[in-house]
Formats: structure tokens, sequence, C-alpha cells
């Protein structure tokens, strides 16, 4: 059975992969972001990406310790 994905609104359409991670309440700040990352822990759209300014829009799934996030942009 997979985990729930919860949805995380953003202000824009776009945020970067280190905000969203911090937004998202993933982790508690920018250098456990920049660590989860620069170790392969964090998966974009299901594929390891160890970009942390990674452009994350509307509709991408971030996947971290199981736990999986889909940003919500607003409307243009």
């Amino acid at each position: 059975m997979s985990n729930p994905i919860d949805d995380v609104p953003i202000r824009d359409s776009m945020i970067r992969l280190g905000q969203l991670l911090k937004l998202a309440n993933l982790v508690e700040d920018g250098v456990e972001a920049a660590e989860l990352i620069k170790n392969g822990l964090v998966k974009v759209n299901g594929e390891i990406d160890d970009r942390r300014g990674r452009q994350l829009h509307n509709g991408d799934v971030v996947t971290v310790n199981g736990q999986s996030v889909r940003v919500v942009a607003p409307e243009a």
C-alpha cells in the first residue's frame, strides 16, 4: 500500500527543491535539505535528483523518507 501524497500549495508558479523541503516540513533547515539531496535521498517524480536548485512546478511529486508531497501552484 502506498503512502498518501500531501499537497503543498506554493505562491508562485515555481519553487526550488530545497525550499519545498523546508516548506513541506520534510526537513528542519536548509543544511538538512542539502545533506539529503546530496546523499541521493530525495526523489522528484520517482527519480533521484541531486540538484538543490531544481525547479519544481505544479504537479511535481517529491519523496523523502517515504513521505511524498505534490507541488500545487496557483493557476495562471
